[in-house]
């Protein structure tokens, strides 16, 4: 299965985090054929082959993986060994100071984040797409980590996966109003009578305030790279998931 890795993380030998593609599984059209989510109308066999390809590559117990059931929330859910693959919670954050338990997120356009305290030894992955961000979903996990595990904000190293980019997230001007309300006009842009979102820009912007500066963004739009990433509005709603994973060994 195709991984792409992150430079901000490779310092880190205890810790293995990556970003999945849509290459290298088994799941036939529209999911091929590397889709990692149960939920979108693949065969549930092929699913759980996929997860066992990247439970492989990376070196972990399929079993021991903790996903999510994502919900466009602002519900952080912290785990440890009472978790299992099977009863994934209800969603969009996950935190654990607890080896060899991989946390994921699953994606086709939102943004899928990894967080690492190294310091602490504490991760973290968070499912960001335009309602968890204009939630607060990232910084609300970040507050998390300081509150269970004493993570301080300027210690973290967090990646942005890949996801959909203000040049293809075209928007209504409800969104586009609430965005401005909530001081994200920055991450608008308009063209003619369109207007576009960049959900990054909102995250890189609560990332700022809280004077977080070891951020890494992956500048892959998945609309526009439907060729490598399963894309929600490229694919017409009708795709797999691709992956971020983290796991302290």
């Amino acid at each position: 299965m195709k991984t792409i890795h992150s430079t901000l993380l490779s310092p880190y030998p205890h810790i293995t985090a990556c970003f999945t593609s849509r290459h290298g599984g088994v799941s036939i059209a529209p999911y091929h054929s590397a889709n990692l989510a149960f939920h979108v109308g693949d065969n549930p066999d092929d699913v759980v082959q996929n997860h066992d390809l990247l439970a492989a590559k990376l070196g972990f117990n399929r079993h021991s993986l903790i996903h999510m059931r994502q919900i466009h929330s602002d519900t952080i859910v912290i785990v440890d060994n009472s978790f299992t693959f099977d009863t994934p919670p209800e969603c969009d954050a996950l935190i654990t100071n607890c080896p060899q338990i991989p946390l994921m997120v699953m994606s086709a356009d939102c943004t899928g984040i990894l967080i690492v305290d190294p310091i602490k030894n504490v991760i973290a992955a968070v499912h960001a797409g335009r309602a968890g961000a204009l939630n607060k979903i990232l910084p609300k996990t970040i507050q998390k980590m300081g509150e269970e595990f004493g993570s301080l904000a300027k210690n973290l190293h967090i990646v942005l996966g890949p996801s959909i980019h203000g040049c293809c997230y075209e928007i209504n001007e409800t969104i586009a109003s609430e965005c401005t309300a909530k001081g994200y006009d920055s991450a608008l842009r308009r063209e003619d009578k369109k207007v576009f979102l960049d959900v990054n820009t909102i995250l890189l912007e609560q990332l700022k305030a809280l004077s977080i500066e070891n951020v890494e963004a992956c500048d892959h739009c998945t609309s526009c790279r439907c060729d490598e990433y399963f894309s929600y509005r490229a694919d017409q709603q009708h795709t797999g998931r691709i992956a971020g994973v983290i796991f302290l060994k």
